[in-house]
Order: C-alpha cells, then structure tokens, then sequence
C-alpha cells in the first residue's frame, strides 16, 4: 500500500518508526524538509498541509491518508475520499475535532457528558459572561500543547481571553485527568488501551508525567471507557483517538477533548503494550486484525521540553545519566533547534512498583535538560 502522513512532527516519525515492521510505501507531507519525519518516509514532498491544492496533489496517488495533526485541508480530504483514496480517521471526523466550539457541540448533542459551556464569538461576547466564571476559555482552532487555553478565575481575567470564537467552559474541581486511546476498525470493530493518569505542569499546561494503567476506582475506570467508546462510535469512524477525560472530587467523569489520531498520552505504548498506538493505527490502515492493547508492565512518561530562556541549537544535558537507568528507554525526535516548552523527546520509564515509576520519573525530569 501507498500511505501519506500529513504533518512530519514527532508522531509522523514514530508512525514510521513502527512501519518499517510492515510492507508498505511512505509519503511525508511538511513545509520543513528538515522535520523529525523526513528522512524516514520513501518519498518527502515539501507543502503546506492547510492548501487545498497541495493535500489533494499529494494525496490522489495513495491508496490512503492518516494525519498527525489535525490543522489540515479538509476540503481536499473529502475530495479524495469521494475518489477512493481511503482516509483515518474519516475527514468527518476531523472536521468536528478540528475545531473546539464543534467538538463540543457535537458531545452535547450526542449526550456525551463534558463540563457545561458556552459559546463566545468575540471579546465583547465574552465580556458579558461574567456570571459563568471561574471557567476555562479555549479558542476554537489553533490552539495546541496548553496554547490557546486562558483560566478565568474573574472579572479581572476577562482581558486574558480570546476575541476570536471560542468555548467559555466551567472549571472542574479535577481529582485526575486521565486519557484512554480507543482504536476502531472499518468494520467497526473497537479496542482500548489502559487509562493513563495525566500530571499536568500547571504553569506550561503541559503534560509534566504520567501513568499507566492510571489506578481507578473500577467503577470509575468502566464509566470512563464506556463514554469513551460512545464518543468514538458516534463519531462513526475508523481511526485511533485519544480522548482526554476529567475526574471530579465526586467521581464524576467528564470529556475534556479528543485527538484524532496517535497522541502524547500514548507515547508509552511503545515499550509498555503488547501492542503500540502507531502499531494499532497502522494495522487499521494496512486492514491487519487489530493489536493487544493490554499493558506488559506499568509505566510512566516524562515529557523532554525546551528549557526556559534557551533558544538555540539543542544540548541535552543529563542524557548520559539517563540512559544508565535500568527500564528506561529514551526518544529523541530530531528537532535540532530548542525553545523554552518545545517538545524535544520523551522518556519511558517500566517498573512493576508504581512507587519507583514516580521516584524516577521525577528525577529524570530535574536531571535532563535541554539548553541551547
């Protein structure tokens, strides 16, 4: 089979990582040749994957199309749909994710619980909803990695907001955020991966470690899959999502949004599951049955971002030490400039002690540091 990756960023590049397992020909669509995908694909073609021209040129050639992000043309992709060229997830389903004010319309209307929320078209819209604070602002496209998120404790943090459409949402008292990846094949068949409990970094509002299988209340863990896989059905589409959930103080368990496609929560499927989130999505795409989702060992991911007030050309210090650490296994992603948050690498640590996990992922987060 033909496939292209629409975007070269790291999760192109761990697509392709898994690939090389299986008989198959690659295309890479990025503006930067010098992304972490590019020297792994067959074939690299330089374009901008938001022009209608450039996705449908790229695409028409394939017997199929998967992206990484979900800023893409999806106009073209349902032009090549209708042609034949089969896409994962359906650009459907895109479309209602790619933007926030969508995908949360479309959980209310599919009475998938998500935490209440208005809508707010501009500054001045958002200025008369006073009454809805404390609560969380989101813009409705071109937000990612904690950007685009604004908290509202009160009237004094109006200013922060976004005069752009955007979802006004209630702030959660979260106990946990948790994320599931469920994968669905074209014939509807579904499995899912483990909970993985998130730590977020509250001041970048990026994920700072997490946890897998995240340790749940029974009843807590089943309500969560059951949405999850509601969503995912209702979506109508094959494909592998991640979707993020809350826990509140009350075991409530709320959607926060869904990626359509392999995503950070399951970087740690490489080593940890039988089978990974690249390998899973590429047995749907290649129609091979679907993997063993089922955890080896529990784990634990630290995120390898770009030290503050360094920008330049990437020095990783503490790798050494790092890699003398039994059960952990070091990804880095080729990016050769750094800057203060960007996503670098990723570090997986195993351990069957959930104690010991979290030991050493938090000495590894103080010990590896990217400067410039």
């Amino acid at each position: 089979m033909k496939i292209g990756i629409l975007g070269g960023g790291q999760l192109g590049r761990m697509l392709l990582q898994a690939g090389a397992n299986y008989i198959m020909e690659t295309w890479v669509l990025e503006n930067d040749e010098h992304c972490p995908a590019a020297h792994l694909c067959h074939h690299f073609v330089k374009g901008d994957i938001t022009d209608f021209d450039t996705v449908y040129q790229f695409g028409k050639g394939l017997d199929a199309i998967t992206i990484e992000i979900e800023s893409v043309n999806v106009d073209a992709l349902e032009k090549l749909e209708s042609e034949g060229v089969k896409v994962y997830p359906k650009p459907s389903a895109i479309r209602i994710i790619k933007n926030k004010v969508t995908q949360k319309a479309f959980y209310r209307s599919h009475e998938i619980p998500t935490p209440d929320f208005v809508i707010t078209e501009n500054a001045a819209d958002l200025a008369r909803q006073v009454h809805f604070l404390p609560a969380v602002h989101k813009i409705g496209q071109g937000g990612y990695d904690g950007k685009g998120v604004q908290v509202l404790e009160n009237s004094h943090d109006l200013s922060k907001g976004f005069d752009a459409p955007s979802v006004l949402e209630k702030k959660v008292d979260i106990k946990k955020e948790i994320a599931l990846i469920v994968a669905m094949s074209d014939t509807g068949e579904i499995v899912i991966y483990p909970p993985a409990e998130m730590v977020v970094d509250p001041l970048l509002n990026l994920l700072d470690y997490q946890l897998s299988p995240a340790i749940l209340p029974e009843k807590t863990a089943w309500k969560a899959e059951a949405i999850a896989i509601k969503l995912v059905q209702a979506l109508k589409s094959p494909g592998l999502f991640a979707i993020e959930l809350f826990i509140d103080q009350q075991d409530e368990v709320w959607v926060n949004e869904t990626a359509p496609r392999v995503h950070n929560s399951g970087h740690h499927t490489i080593e940890a599951n039988y089978s990974s989130q690249y390998d899973m999505l590429l047995r749907i795409i290649l129609g091979y049955p679907l993997g063993n989702p089922d955890p080896i060992l529990p784990s634990a991911i630290v995120n390898i971002i770009g030290a503050e007030g360094h920008t330049g050309a990437a020095v990783y210090n503490g790798l050494a030490e790092v890699l003398q650490m039994d059960n952990v296994f070091v990804h880095l992603y080729g990016k050769t400039l750094t800057k203060p948050g960007r996503k670098m690498g990723h570090v997986t640590i195993l351990h069957k002690d959930y104690q010991d996990l979290t030991f050493k992922a938090n000495r590894i987060k103080h010990l590896l540091k990217v400067t410039s």
